[in-house]
């Protein structure tokens, strides 16, 4: 079992290797020229002690000294060739270290390439470069100096051990007294409990980075609607989660870190302790000279040991790096055999399940088609899954069981360029890259013409918005750059939309945070880019979707009900309660406005 189990698990050094490719050897040579470093240093440790010794015995008459200044000539160059094999050591590591940070970033990118664009949305862009950017910094400290510096401090460690126990084996039990207390105090918060306490360092951290890529990314809207901080919840609750995690875990390691912080800084107080039991009845020259040289390698050992710790404490963060990467890889990219066309602008599920985990499933065997030319409007509570019908409906994910099928062809069977060509969607949370109007509308169409973009700007209700900037469409947007309005922000996706002029249009609560004013402008767009077009759509307000083809009514993941506008209202069943419902919210907000003006 502890072998299984060892396989399952193997370990940070065997896990990173495999990225260092043809570096692996600077890898090696590292650690031996960190170790042959080591004993340089012991060699320093050693003449001191020899100079020690003779000082304390030709004392007073320091003239009769025959070593002294040999061995402090010796010292100078051991301590000379173990800085220069150190240095070399690092300059290895650090080719190493670079090629495998490198290696980790190529492979985590070139990976996220093709996954499925809804899995990188779930995992969230502050995550993603968390792992791309922090998990694979992390590797790199730890082969660069962590690694070199353990082999160095434990052949320096294990050296020291024996030429301690050559000079005075009572001293040297003595100074290893702290080092055992310290050791015991780090160990009672090391195991099990260490690691998972820096996962969800990690996961605090990750959580952090998310919420404020989301945070900045709204700032806009904070300061067109005057909105503080608490409008973004989340992010203040992950602030909070980090602050409370940080508080709790200072405290629950406050103890062994103060024991192990005084124990290791005690073996000077120790050794005056010994010192004063074993000369009770008179000291000799030897005995001193033993004592001297303990006390001046007694700091070697507390630096020497705090290394270590440190060590330990970055592998396991280095671990924890590795399996966020890990968790990245592990996603299955998207499938395609790149051997079928498509034949017709249809859409069909049959039968298709699908969960964002496996414990849970959001859509049940749900089946239904949708024929050229249709529109089929989805509508039901928050969590339903209409929102997911539309992300696997563009393959922003893969169905568990069941198929999706575009034009009468399974969407995996559909090369990834065909199928994004004929498909254009507008989801309700729209993103503009900073750039000028121009590059941002061209991103459907890259060798676009100005007159088309123009045009396509003009079929969405843009014009408004270009005319009211000095540039036009050479406006830049974002950073350093203008900004706009959510409901701009839409109508923007929209004439991006109707440059491509794809066959099928997928729409996604487009209007379902814009103000009057754009959601009238916002409905006219779609209407125009709707035209002649299959159309899949998502819908909030009910009052956009009383000219679909098709109604679909979704609850818990199936198709509760079916049919036009007429006959949903007519049956009285659930949508005709939400019908109701939504005309009673719209008539309350209306004589809201009018008592508020």
């Amino acid at each position: 079992m502890a072998q299984e189990k060892k396989e399952k698990q193997p370990s940070v050094l065997s896990r990173l290797m495999p990225y260092s490719g043809n570096y692996q050897v600077f890898a090696y040579i590292s650690w031996i020229l960190a170790a042959a470093s080591a004993v340089f240093m012991l060699l320093v440790y050693q003449n001191i002690w020899k100079i020690v010794q003779e000082a304390v015995t030709v004392a007073p008459d320091f003239s009769t000294a025959e070593n002294i200044e040999k061995n402090a000539w010796l010292v100078l160059t051991d301590s000379l060739l173990s800085v220069i094999l150190y240095i070399a050591a690092l300059l290895c590591s650090h080719m190493n270290s670079f090629r495998v940070a490198s290696n980790i970033r190529q492979k985590l990118v070139q990976h996220i390439v093709f996954l499925p664009p809804g899995e990188k949305d779930r995992i969230g862009s502050g995550a993603l470069r968390r792992i791309i950017s922090d998990s694979s910094e992390a590797t790199e400290t730890y082969l660069a100096h962590q690694l070199p510096d353990q082999y160095k401090s434990t052949a320096l460690f294990i050296g020291l051990l024996i030429l301690m126990f050559r000079s005075n084996w009572k001293l040297a039990l003595i100074c290893l007294i702290p080092a055992v207390i310290g050791f015991m105090a780090i160990m009672s918060m090391a195991g099990s409990g260490l690691r998972e306490k820096m996962t969800q360092y990690q996961n605090a951290l990750s959580d952090m980075s998310n919420e404020a890529v989301e945070y900045v990314r709204g700032i806009p809207v904070v300061k067109t609607f005057g909105q503080t901080i608490f409008s973004f919840q989340r992010f203040k609750d992950a602030i909070d989660r980090y602050s409370k995690w940080a508080a709790d875990y200072s405290v629950s390691v406050r103890t062994p870190i103060l024991i192990y912080t005084v124990a290791i800084n005690t073996t000077f107080a120790f050794l005056i302790l010994a010192a004063k039991m074993f000369t009770s009845s008179g000291i000799s020259s030897e005995f001193l000279s033993d004592l001297l040289f303990f006390i001046i390698i007694s700091p070697i050992i507390t630096s020497m040991l705090t290394s270590l710790m440190s060590t330990n404490k970055t592998k396991m963060t280095v671990e924890d790096a590795l399996n966020r990467v890990d968790s990245v890889l592990n996603i299955e990219p998207l499938q395609t055999s790149n051997s079928k066309h498509i034949e017709n602008t249809s859409i069909q599920f049959e039968n298709v399940t699908f969960g964002y985990d496996k414990e849970h499933d959001v859509l049940h065997e749900l089946s239904f088609q949708i024929a050229p030319g249709q529109t089929y409007a989805f509508v039901g509570a928050s969590g339903s899954g209409k929102s997911t019908i539309a992300a696997l409906s563009a393959r922003f994910f893969d169905p568990r069981e069941g198929r999706i099928l575009i034009g009468g062809v399974d969407v995996r069977d559909i090369p990834k360029e065909e199928l994004m060509n004929h498909i254009s969607f507008v989801f309700q949370n729209t993103n503009l890259i900073k750039g000028t109007i121009l590059d941002n509308i061209r991103l459907s169409k890259p060798n676009a013409s100005e007159e088309e973009v123009l045009e396509a700007l003009r079929i969405a209700q843009c014009t408004d918005i270009i005319e009211k900037f000095p540039q036009g469409i050479h406006t830049v947007i974002g950073a350093k750059g203008v900004y706009v309005s959510g409901g701009e922000r839409q109508r923007l996706a929209i004439a991006r939309a109707v440059l491509k002029n794809a066959e099928i249009l997928i729409l996604d609560e487009a209007t379902a945070f814009a103000d009057p004013d754009n959601e009238n402008k916002i409905q006219i767009a779609l209407t125009n880019l709707a035209k002649n077009k299959t159309v899949l759509m998502v819908a909030h307000r009910l009052s956009t979707i009383k000219n679909a083809d098709c109604i679909c009514v979704i609850e818990n993941g199936r198709i509760k009900e079916s049919g036009s506008f007429a006959e949903l209202t007519a049956q009285g069943g659930l949508f005709a309660f939400m019908w109701k419902e939504y005309n009673q919210s719209v008539e309350w907000r209306l004589n809201h406005d009018e008592k508020m003006a």
